[in-house]
């Protein structure tokens, strides 16, 4: 479920029009570590694992929207930050990904 959640996001940022290749690239690089992570903290939360991965693909979708809702964007956001939370001393690598991935989602909207 994971790896298929975070190819489609891939999908969704390699078909993005209105994003920059170098942009496109940091993503998906970005993506690449996330998938990682979220592997790994699957293996003892799967439910947590599933959320973040959920968030992340409604996150970039909002993004990417060519008639984006602002709100819409940063509601998915901010689920997606929320979903790692309980997660900062534990997988603090996982968190600064999820940042970092919710920051550049977040600019592409301005």
């Amino acid at each position: 479920m994971i790896e298929k959640t975070i190819s489609e996001i891939e999908a969704q940022i390699g078909g993005a029009e209105a994003v920059s290749a170098e942009r496109k690239q940091e993503l998906l690089k970005l993506l690449a570590t996330l998938k990682t992570e979220v592997a790994e903290l699957s293996k003892t939360h799967g439910e947590q694992a599933d959320s973040i991965a959920g968030f992340a693909k409604v996150s970039a979708h909002e993004a990417m929207r060519a008639d984006q809702n602002p709100q819409l964007r940063e509601l998915s956001i901010r689920g997606l930050r929320s979903s790692t939370n309980e997660f900062e001393q534990s997988h603090p690598h996982l968190v600064q990904i999820v940042n970092r991935i919710s920051q550049m989602l977040s600019d592409l909207g301005i």
